[in-house]
């Protein structure tokens, strides 16, 4: 085998976010009521914290704003685009939504069978910019902490994805050399750029088949197809 490790990116990737999402906002929305707050109804509710979420985290990963505004201020802007000035609301919403969606257990199609594959074969590693408290309990509820020796987050790496020095930390934990491993997401920016920089062969994980100008090593669309690869 070419390789003698796996990094792994978490959301998106394996855990799948999006599911995850979808039902604890779907909780959220019906606990508390926010229809008689003025919220029209689930779809645009939901459709609100997809944008707002997704553009707070490219302004993260491109180093604009801190982690403290996502989770503070995330719905606050939710709120506010669809008409609502509740601050207090908008905190209780933050609270509860980062307590309940990492103990959502839905995995990207194949998750466990490919880690069934893999695990035997090579020594594996998350790599990821989410928030450190609560990525041990996505792993933990979804069953994929037996399958990983390694867990590098950004705040504890102190470097967050795109910056080469993150997979630097993760090789130096695991005991290999960049062209022992490979990385594998799903954000061509912060895994496979970030990747390339600590130069290490990469796998991109593009189950929409998103067309794109970057040059991975691999593409995938699906994760069987790992399976093919290592």
């Amino acid at each position: 085998m070419k390789y003698r490790c796996i990094l792994f990116d978490l959301d998106h990737t394996l855990w799948d976010f999006e599911t995850n999402s979808h039902q604890t906002l779907q909780e959220l929305y019906l606990h508390y009521q926010l229809e008689n707050h003025g919220v029209a109804s689930f779809s645009a509710f939901y459709e609100t914290f997809v944008e707002i979420n997704t553009r707070l985290w490219e302004l993260y990963d491109q180093g604009k704003i801190t982690r403290e505004k996502i989770r503070f201020e995330r719905f606050h802007g939710i709120l506010d685009k669809l008409g609502i000035n509740d601050l207090e609301l908008s905190l209780t919403l933050s609270d509860d939504y980062v307590a309940k969606s990492p103990k959502k257990s839905g995995l990207i199609p194949d998750t466990i069978e490919v880690l069934e594959y893999l695990y035997p074969r090579y020594p594996m590693t998350i790599v990821t910019n989410g928030f450190e408290e609560i990525q041990y309990t996505k792993m933990e509820s979804s069953g994929l902490t037996p399958y990983f020796k390694n867990v590098v987050t950004s705040a504890r790496a102190g470097h967050k994805k795109p910056s080469k020095e993150i997979f630097e930390f993760a090789l130096a934990e695991s005991g290999y050399e960049a062209h022992e491993a490979i990385m594998i997401g799903d954000n061509l920016f912060t895994d496979i750029g970030g990747a390339h920089s600590a130069s290490l062969d990469t796998i991109f994980f593009n189950p929409n088949k998103i067309a794109h100008a970057e040059k991975p090593c691999y593409e995938i669309h699906s994760l069987k197809q790992l399976m093919e690869i290592l």
